[in-house]
């Protein structure tokens, strides 16, 4: 809806990316000016949809394997935390998906948000694995900029085309790990190739 804030007219748009159902975090990577792209809202959870996505992970979030959330755009597959000095637990196993990127030859950047972009207040894949949801991203797709949110429409294809290549990797180590552990030890390996420097900060689990 449109609003007037001090002598200037702007539509407040919430960017649910940016708003938490909690308040931790909030202070990073957000403008608390309503007009700005980056305004998370006037509280957590403040929005039906927030609430509405919250809900339904509380309720079955037992049954979550993985939790991704697919924006555009950067080429970086994102993994938690947003916040500069806070890690997930299981770090390099989330980071481990950066060998499958570099077999099919895609272009992707792979780290936290504070390492290959910018700090950002806690966003849905922050909270889900603050939920005990143990893999999530966040998949930023084609391109690096040059078209920035108009993509051209040759490469809508090819770009999902990669995002469905990482999605059933993803999806489908969940998934092995969780029923018969096949791909445990798989983890240990593929992060061993990783440039993985010290993880430094506090843990959440």
């Amino acid at each position: 809806h449109a609003s007037f804030f001090t002598h200037c007219f702007c539509i407040i748009v919430i960017c649910l990316s940016y708003h938490p159902p909690w308040p931790l975090f909030t202070a990073i990577g957000v403008s608390f000016n309503c007009c700005s792209k980056f305004y998370p809202g006037s509280k957590a959870m403040s929005e039906l949809e927030t609430r509405a996505v919250t809900d339904f992970v509380r309720s079955r979030k037992d049954s979550f394997l993985c939790f991704l959330s697919i924006h555009s755009y950067g080429q970086m597959l994102l993994i938690p935390y947003g916040h500069p000095n806070y890690t997930a637990p299981n770090y390099d196993e989330l980071g481990a998906t950066e060998a499958i990127w570099k077999v099919h030859r895609t272009n992707y950047t792979v780290g936290t948000p504070p390492d290959v972009l910018y700090p950002i207040t806690g966003s849905a894949t922050d909270w889900a694995r603050m939920q005990g949801i143990p893999l999530t991203y966040i998949f930023e797709l084609r391109d690096n900029g040059t078209y920035r949110f108009e993509l051209p429409e040759d490469q809508i294809q090819p770009t999902c085309e990669e995002a469905y290549r990482g999605v059933l990797y993803i999806i489908t180590y969940a998934h092995d790990k969780t029923f018969n552990g096949a791909v445990a030890n798989t983890a240990v390996t593929l992060s061993g190739i990783l440039l993985a420097a010290g993880v430094t900060g506090a843990t959440l689990r």
